[in-house]
């Protein structure tokens, strides 16, 4: 079994930072791939940016440039750097783990 916790999350400033971070614990030996996810209301989970085992990374075009996504292997967490972030990027953000380990989310909201 496998546990994903959140944390980071919180209320910024547009064109401000946060930095979210994903504990893993039980059997993350079998967790290859991992990523971050967000849900905005009223729209559909999509996928934000995902990292291999091995550091291979990818972004959505909408945050590519802004945020960047790392892994600690020995700490076994990820994490998430956002930067310039924008009122569309309010969202709840979730962490991932392949095949379909889930966390329970963390809000980011992103307003004056």
């Amino acid at each position: 079994q496998v546990r994903l916790v959140e944390s980071g999350g919180g209320l910024v400033q547009p064109g401000g930072s946060l930095r979210l971070s994903c504990a893993a614990s039980g059997s993350i030996f079998s967790i290859a791939f991992m990523g971050w996810y967000r849900q905005a209301p009223g729209k559909e989970r999509e996928s934000v940016a995902g990292i291999s085992s091995g550091g291979r990374q990818h972004y959505a075009d909408s945050v590519k440039g802004r945020f960047t996504i790392s892994r600690d292997n020995a700490k076994n967490t990820v994490f998430l750097q956002m930067n310039s972030l924008n009122p569309e990027d309010t969202a709840v953000y979730y962490c991932w783990g392949h095949p379909d380990y889930w966390g329970q989310g963390t809000q980011v909201t992103v307003s004056s």
